[in-house]
């Protein structure tokens, strides 16, 4: 009876064993077959082709506009200086006021140059005297021809004294240049002025200039005799000027062209010193690449952008020109026709495979 017991309980140990060994191999390839296929679809989603969106690149047309910053210039201004020293006698002016061009505006005393004047008359004529007479002796041969000649040089000595004479003269007399206005006057009558003393400034204001600088890329669009636009702070008028000159070369440190306008003031609404902002219309692009904004990617050596080609995205290196509030130029890098990608840009790489949406 015990025989039989023990027989029966190796026999169900063996068959317990069995199918312990049976089955293990069996949960063994399930999880691998689990881990396998899960990392083919990791691999095959990895491997895939990345969905984006593109922007067919063509030609547009832009205009092309310039704002800048500008300040208002006089016509004319000199400011009014002493040529010789003296005692200011006379400063016929009144400031602010409206003179005309020859005015006199100032004068200095030249009472010792006018004696001098007188003394070189009084020779002259003495000389002249002279000279009629040995003329006449000269006629007779009553006297030699060097003696008539030290004469004659002697009354053409005169002449030019005088001359000298009435040169200095003319430095006591400070005359308006040109018609303007006089501004604040820097000294008062009795004063004694040297040569170099400021006396007082002459503005002429009607018409005025108008200064401004733009970009060096817009050189060749800048031409002389062109109207740009410009306003004033707190003015919502806009006015009109024309491009007078363009400074020939262009400002190394700041890579900026002078242009110089000018503009009629009737009514002085311009004053000198005024900040002004420009608008200026150049020619119309009308073969303009231009791309949306986000599409660009900076980087160390400038900008890029992605584009597909077969099917993968290549990188390209561009060169941007205007800008708009969702457009940017391409100068160089892109023709008309390329894929742009315009989306998911962070996680592309060149030659990486992507599907257009």
């Amino acid at each position: 009876m015990r025989t039989i017991m023990l027989v029966g309980i190796i026999i169900v140990g063996l068959v317990i064993g069995k199918l312990f060994i049976f089955s293990k191999p069996g949960s063994d390839k399930s999880p691998v077959g689990t881990k396998g296929s899960g990392g083919k679809t990791a691999n095959s989603s990895g491997g895939g082709a990345v969905p984006v969106n593109v922007f067919v690149v063509g030609n547009e047309t832009i205009e092309n506009q310039i704002f800048a910053s500008g300040t208002v210039l006089p016509n004319e201004e000199v400011n009014l200086m002493a040529e010789t020293s003296g005692r200011l006698v006379k400063l016929d002016i009144k400031e602010g006021a409206y003179i005309t061009k020859g005015q006199l505006i100032a004068k200095i005393n030249d009472r010792e140059l006018q004696a001098q004047l007188q003394k070189v008359a009084y020779n002259q004529d003495l000389s002249r005297k002279i000279e009629a007479r040995q003329k006449k002796l000269l006629n007779v041969e009553a006297i030699n021809l060097e003696e008539y000649d030290v004469t004659s040089n002697n009354i053409k000595l005169l002449e030019a004294e005088k001359e000298v004479l009435e040169a200095q003269l003319e430095k006591t007399e400070i005359r308006a240049p040109f018609s303007g206005k006089i501004g604040l006057k820097y000294i008062s009558e009795g004063a004694y002025l040297a040569p170099g003393t400021p006396i007082v400034t002459i503005v002429q204001s009607n018409p005025v200039k108008i200064d401004f600088t733009v970009p060096e890329k817009y050189t060749p669009d800048i031409r002389v005799g062109n109207t740009v636009k410009f306003s004033l702070d707190g003015d919502p008028s806009t006015y009109h000027a024309k491009i007078l000159a363009i400074d020939p070369k262009v400002d190394e440190s700041l890579r900026t062209l002078r242009v110089r306008a000018i503009a009629q003031n009737p009514g002085d609404r311009f004053v000198p010193g005024m900040f002004v902002k420009i608008l200026a219309d150049l020619d119309a692009n009308k073969k303009a690449l231009m791309i949306p904004t986000e599409a660009i990617v900076p980087v160390l050596k400038g900008k890029k952008v992605f584009v597909v080609k077969n099917g993968k995205a290549q990188e390209v290196m561009v060169t941007t020109g205007l800008r708009t509030d969702k457009k940017i130029q391409v100068i160089e890098g892109l023709q008309q026709g390329d894929s742009l990608i315009t989306s998911g840009i962070i996680a592309i790489k060149p030659n990486t495979a992507v599907k257009v949406n």
